[in-house]
């Protein structure tokens, strides 16, 4: 069995800006009645994201100039190739899509990241989400059942250790080892009774495992 992981969410943790909010931002101005409707429990996470993805309307050079310039973490990348560093494998876990992930994880170098997200790809001037509805993590309100990937890690690895920021991470918090939360998942988790470490940035992490022994 493998020593340990770390399991990181994208939109909101890894980056400081949730990309179906950027495109809204420069992209689709109609997005903001689909946002509505969406907090409102009128559409699920993934048909709400499908939408918005879909009509970003510009060339794919130009989508991808824009995934590189989204804001992130300062410390998120280092943080990464600590953990790798000191035998600790790093996943990223998201309910968007791998499409912008992978995109900017490129962009920075950082090799050697397994990503958990549903499919997208570029077609008609949008990013389309590719749902497969037949995989084990199959999940029909966020396309990804976060939850699922977290134990079937735990199979894997003695401790899996989990980052999130907001309600789609409440699930995987009640199965990981370790949770550290962001933002607005620390009110949920506290409401939930989950426990977990409450932090702002990758550096606030970083000294909490060191704390633990899982970064020398």
């Amino acid at each position: 069995m493998k020593k340990w992981a770390f399991v990181s969410d994208f939109d909101g943790t890894i980056s400081n800006q949730d990309f179906y909010d950027l495109i809204i931002e420069n992209h689709f101005e109609e997005g903001k009645n689909l946002y509505r409707k969406w907090k409102n429990g009128e559409m699920k996470d993934i048909d709400f994201l499908g939408e918005v993805f879909k009509n970003i309307n510009d060339e794919e050079k130009n989508i991808i100039q824009e995934i590189h310039a989204l804001p992130i973490d300062d410390y998120a990348m280092p943080f990464i190739k600590e953990v790798q560093k000191n035998g600790g494998d790093f996943f990223v876990l998201s309910a968007g899509t791998d499409y912008y992930i992978n995109h900017l994880l490129d962009y920075y170098n950082i090799e050697d990241v397994n990503v958990f997200s549903n499919e997208g790809y570029y077609k008609n001037r949008g990013v389309h989400l590719n749902i497969d509805v037949t995989h084990h993590h199959y999940h029909e309100r966020y396309g990804i059942d976060k939850s699922k990937v977290i134990i079937d890690l735990q199979k894997e690895y003695e401790k899996v250790h989990f980052i999130g920021d907001s309600e789609p991470d409440t699930h995987p918090a009640e199965h990981a080892d370790l949770v550290f939360a962001k933002k607005a998942l620390q009110d949920m988790l506290l409401k939930k009774g989950i426990d977990f470490v409450p932090v702002k940035t990758f550096k606030d992490v970083e000294q909490q495992l060191r704390t633990k022994g899982f970064i020398k």
